[in-house]
């Protein structure tokens, strides 16, 4: 069945409305007009070449990321990089781009709401509110139980498939209220500190970051991709519920920029 894109995003813009991204963000619709006819979506977290060559394969006219691919203005489109080489091949093989970012990380159950009920965090509340009720960035809750600090962390390992756990100075032997933030939260570790949390789950930590908790909580950053993949489920979900005879497919070769020597 085909949908016109205007159709298909106000679904998701229902949920995450664009007013909720932040100032420095591109959220929208980045390639395509909204009147145009689309036949199946392909979600992943960035449009990269990989992601363009499976969208082309299984006949998506529509990209869904998390990321948009243009957050400056290009100057020129020459092939130069792989920015260019992608919205260059989007708009020449008529494939919109379409990426829901932090307004999507702000929305009453989005990213972090997901990712925190993936791990078995319960009684969620708002880290770091906005001015609109019910709208923010990153949750702090509760375990059924307290656990071992590095078992959570393992469990974090296993759940979301992480491969390295960079974090602090463990504060605390056993933990019940864990903090978290997909992407990069490093401006958020004084919240989750007030909260009372004793471990917080971010993302994009800088060196001096591990120093700021000062054995008050743990700190962990479990990468940017990692911490993030969740939003090709969390938008699927999304869709499907409300587009019930629209193709919606998630994205097999979305993958992470970050290469591991382990």
């Amino acid at each position: 069945m085909t949908m016109k894109i205007k159709d298909v995003t106000s679904v998701i813009e229902t949920f995450a409305p664009l007013r909720w991204q932040e100032s420095y963000d591109n959220a929208g619709l980045v390639v395509g007009r909204e009147d145009d006819e689309v036949h199946a979506a392909l979600l992943a977290v960035d449009v990269t070449e990989e992601v363009l060559d499976e969208a082309e394969r299984l006949g998506c006219d529509l990209v869904i990321t998390h990321h948009p691919i243009v957050f400056h203005p290009l100057k020129r489109f020459n092939s130069a990089d792989a920015v260019q080489r992608c919205v260059e091949r989007a708009i020449r093989r008529g494939i919109a781009l379409y990426a829901c970012h932090t307004n999507l990380d702000s929305a009453p159950g989005g990213m972090s709401w997901y990712l925190a009920d993936m791990l078995g965090i319960g009684s969620l509340q708002l880290l770091q509110p906005s001015a609109e009720e019910g709208v923010g960035l990153g949750v702090v809750g509760d375990l059924p139980e307290p656990v071992r600090t590095v078992d959570f962390l393992q469990r974090v390992r296993e759940r979301l498939s992480v491969r390295v756990i960079r974090h602090s100075d463990i504060a605390a032997e056993r933990v019940v209220r864990v903090a978290l933030c997909t992407g990069a939260g490093a401006s958020l570790i004084g919240d989750a500190r007030r909260a009372g949390a004793g471990l917080y789950i971010t993302a994009d930590l800088k060196y001096n970051d591990f120093m700021t908790p000062d054995n008050a909580l743990t700190v962990a950053d479990i990468g940017h991709f990692e911490s993030e993949y969740c939003a090709i489920r969390l938008l699927f979900d999304i869709l499907s519920k409300n587009l019930c005879t629209f193709a919606v497919r998630k994205s097999e070769c979305s993958r992470n920029p970050v290469n591991y020597l382990v």
